[in-house]
């Protein structure tokens, strides 16, 4: 009798071990996030998680837990307990008029709210989102990300979950993104707000065997969905409930006619043709340059110019590529940009050309101004 109570418990642990490794092997194939943005930036402090709306009072800062040494007046407190619940009321019911405006695959965010009051609010969100700053230019409404991993694309399993704090490194997508986002007023109260992503994967060179003998990071096509993704989140930043900033992002977006056309003759500067207004062809022109190689410095709208810095990834010189350069703690692509000035013109109600001018704002007859152009009409014709 014992003998077979002993062989029951052995055929029942063998198949608890054979069970577990199923579970062990099929769970690390399973991806169980929700999520389809978690950024993980080189040496950035996360800040903390969004568990209530923004700029909301919370019981360690609110006056009324503070004792004010018998001084405070009844008066003075039933103010100050009306003053925070018209607080929370505002804060609760997010900013009115906030919309998702879109042309083809493009969206961009509209706030009914001055551009200097949303500033703070988007870096904050970025910095809650695991990003650094290479640029933060309240003056331009101008900021920019650094390059950043996308933990979502990681499988998170029980066993990451369990251990994966120590294996961290080991976890890696080959994959980096960062993001730029531009504040852009077009009439008093009111502020359009682009999220341009650019990516980067890690490729390897081979050999004639095709063995791989080093890696290099190479430019990899814009992602739309990513844009769209940040613009709901940070919708739900501004005060938006995620189901009404989801739904919002999620509308079918309409077909795009390619409007942009190279011009190159003899009698004309080279300029690329628009056939939209002048208002949309500013915006283009910009999510264009965001989207390139380009750093906008500066702007002027009524005059119709980008003041822009350009890397040409040929003129860096260095066998590890332009993606593996900018990753470098040694990147001296800043001190090889050349700068430029983007200029947009009216040529009737629904026409407009761009030219690309030195930074004397003389034409920039040249291969690298027509290179320019080529790359922008690229660009504005996706």
């Amino acid at each position: 009798m014992m003998n077979l109570l002993q062989s029951i418990r052995r055929y029942l642990s063998i198949i608890a071990l054979v069970t577990c490794s199923i579970a062990l092997l099929s769970s690390c194939k399973s991806v169980t996030s929700s999520d389809t943005v978690d950024y993980k930036s080189a040496g950035a402090v996360r800040g903390p998680n969004l568990s209530y709306p923004p700029d909301l009072i919370t019981a360690q800062a609110d006056r009324r837990y503070i004792v004010q040494d018998g001084t405070a007046t009844m008066s003075e407190y039933n103010a100050a307990v009306k003053k925070s619940a018209q607080l929370r009321s505002n804060v609760m019911t997010g900013i009115p008029g906030m919309r998702i405006a879109r042309d083809g695959e493009r969206r961009w965010l509209v706030v009914e709210k001055p551009a200097p009051e949303l500033y703070p609010q988007v870096k904050d969100f970025w910095q809650e989102n695991g990003f650094l700053l290479v640029v933060d230019s309240p003056s331009t409404g101008i900021m920019e990300t650094d390059w950043a991993e996308n933990r979502a694309k990681i499988a998170q399993d029980w066993i990451r979950s369990t251990i994966g704090g120590a294996l961290d490194s080991v976890y890696d997508t080959g994959e980096r993104d960062k993001y730029k986002t531009r504040l852009e007023v077009t009439k008093p109260g009111e502020t359009e707000i682009y999220i341009t992503q650019r990516g980067a994967i890690e490729k390897c060179t081979t050999d004639t065997t095709g063995a791989c003998l080093s890696t290099i990071w190479t430019p990899r096509p814009n992602d739309p969905e990513l844009e769209a993704a940040f613009l709901a989140r940070l919708m739900e930043r501004l005060g938006m409930t995620q189901e009404q900033a989801k739904a919002m992002v999620a509308t079918p977006l309409g077909p795009k006619t390619p409007k942009a056309k190279f011009v190159q003759d003899g009698a004309n500067q080279a300029h690329i043709e628009l056939g939209v207004s002048f208002d949309r062809s500013w915006r283009d022109v910009g999510l264009a340059l965001d989207r390139s190689n380009f750093t906008v410095e500066d702007r002027n709208r009524t005059a119709g110019v980008y003041y822009v810095r350009y890397v040409n990834p040929k003129e860096l010189g260095d066998t590890k590529g332009f993606f593996s350069n900018l990753f470098s703690s040694k990147d001296d692509s800043s001190l090889k940009a050349k700068k430029y000035q983007v200029v947009v013109k009216s040529t009737g109600e629904n026409s407009a050309n761009v030219y690309v001018q030195n930074a004397d704002g003389k034409p920039e007859n040249t291969p690298a101004g027509f290179q320019l152009l080529t790359l922008l009409t690229e660009q504005l014709t996706r």
